[in-house]
């Protein structure tokens, strides 16, 4: 994790000639960089986030066999791995043509919950709770995981103890904390869960809730320190994607995909996970190494959409626990039609779900059926494809596989969630650069802010870096003054 705690943005900005570049971006899971593009009279005219590391899971699986595939996949971050595992083994479970037993989904969905709670925690807690407890404006030095143990030391732990308890889930439920991908396999889980450990569960569960409950408390009370940030920090109409369940009600592991449009209405519902591509598009641009999905029916780039929590309570009609349900009603008055547009608001989405994933896993350790030894459904290669979808931690997952008659991997799509967003961040850091920087007296609060739009978002950059056809190769010629004097690309 590219954390750099102890870096400002302007240290890590250099100021070319009409071009300012903020290199890396800090805070966030993996390497970026932000340039800044600048008009004659040195007004921001375009901002760019520029992802500058490259991994392409989807041409080393060829001729893997398929069942090494949720271990493989999952190896692309150790922030998000249960993710990865799910989306691998669903469409695993579509390449063998099973429908896993009721309780291995159960098991699934719980690990599941574990991911997300984590992932929120660390998040909120550690990567973005320092803007909203010192300011964006506020000495980086102090601006960070250090300081905030420093001077809010037990907030810090309780984001360490619901991280935990997150990565308990899944330690409990599969065996390991991260990378445990050896549990899932298709057609279901390798082993059961024991009483001992549903105990143990419910015990950390209280306390859990309460670290949830009073952070959303403490939350909506600093928020309108930040009425400013709200109005302006990625706070544009867009579509959004993500799953529902059959009734409308927020979703995680499984359901229909739905894509909504700026008014709240259901544009596009897929419930068929092999026609993803009926409506979801591909883009590449020179910049970058991260590919920019799009709404095919509203065209490249005016089908900018975005994933994630925010996204996710946007498109569901309700959350389908208690607490949940009471805080998304809140939520959904912040927008027009009950669509929330500002992306400083992922924010707020982040505890509701990590609410909802206490109260839900709460709910499946209290199921009798959890103990049952029933979990897996055994069978080789039926059929030739398939496509998992689940939902990351940062959103709307999809891994789509192709394999011979034996088995082996000949074809492999991964969407990553952070993808989905690929246009989002750009528009985003656009309007703040925009609204925030001022280039005769360029101050680090400026870029602090551009950087922090998108730790809002709260990108996995290490998973999702992928190409779609040919891999652009873009290399410039600067002078010491930073003019471009020559460049060459293919």
């Amino acid at each position: 994790m590219d954390n750099n705690d102890n870096s400002s943005s302007i240290s890590n900005s250099k100021v070319f000639e009409k071009k300012i570049v903020i290199n890396p971006v800090t805070r966030i899971e993996g390497h970026a960089q932000i340039d800044i593009l600048l008009n004659e009279d040195n007004s921001v005219k375009e901002a760019l986030f520029k992802v500058t590391d490259f991994r392409g899971f989807e041409k080393f699986t060829e001729g893997r066999p398929y069942y090494e595939m949720p271990a493989i996949t999952s190896r692309s971050c150790g922030i998000c791995p249960v993710s990865h595992i799910l989306a691998s083994a669903k469409a695993c479970d579509a390449i063998v043509g099973v429908t896993p037993p009721k309780t291995a989904v159960m098991l699934r969905r719980l690990m599941h919950m574990g991911q997300l709670i984590q992932s929120h925690a660390l998040n909120f807690f550690h990567l973005s709770s320092p803007d909203l407890l010192f300011g964006f404006d506020s000495d980086p030095a102090k601006r960070n995981v250090f300081g905030l143990i420093e001077k809010h030391p037990d907030f810090a732990v309780q984001g360490v103890k619901l991280r935990r308890f997150g990565q308990e889930i899944i330690e409990k439920v599969a065996g390991k904390r991260v990378h445990s991908s050896e549990w899932v396999q298709p057609g279901g889980v390798k082993w059961p869960l024991t009483r001992e450990r549903v105990e143990y569960l419910q015990g950390e569960l209280p306390k859990a809730s309460e670290i949830t409950k009073n952070t959303l408390t403490m939350f909506k009370q600093i928020v309108n320190n930040f009425e400013d940030e709200v109005e302006n920090f990625g706070n544009f109409p867009s579509y959004y994607m993500g799953l529902v369940n059959s009734d409308g009600g927020l979703e995680h592991y499984d359901g229909k995909l739905r894509i909504m449009d700026k008014d709240g209405n259901a544009v596009a519902e897929c419930t068929d996970a092999l026609k993803y591509q009926e409506y979801i598009g591909e883009a590449v641009e020179p910049y970058t190494f991260m590919k920019f999905p799009y709404f095919k029916k509203a065209g490249y780039t005016d089908g900018a959409y975005r994933v994630g929590p925010l996204a996710r309570l946007n498109v569901a009609s309700h959350c389908g626990t208690p607490l949940a349900d009471e805080e998304i009603k809140e939520f959904k008055k912040l927008g027009k039609n009950g669509i929330v547009h500002s992306t400083f608001h992922y924010h707020y989405a982040r505890l509701i779900e990590t609410l909802f994933c206490i109260e839900n896993a709460k709910k499946l350790l209290e199921d009798p059926e959890i103990l049952s030894e029933n979990v897996t459904s055994r069978a080789m290669v039926n059929n030739y494809e398939g496509v998992g979808i689940a939902e990351a931690p940062r959103g709307t997952l999809i891994h789509h596989y192709k394999v011979d008659t034996e088995g082996m991997i000949t074809w492999n799509n991964m969407i990553i969630a952070t993808e989905h967003n690929n246009i989002a961040y750009n528009k985003a850091i656009t309007q703040v650069a925009k609204k925030y920087v001022k280039t005769q007296q360029l101050q680090e609060g400026m870029l602090n802010r551009v950087e922090a739009v998108i730790r809002a978002f709260d990108p996995c950059l290490s998973c999702a870096t992928h190409a779609v056809g040919q891999m652009t190769l873009d290399i410039k010629l600067f002078d010491t003054k930073g003019t471009l004097l020559d460049r060459q690309s293919r």
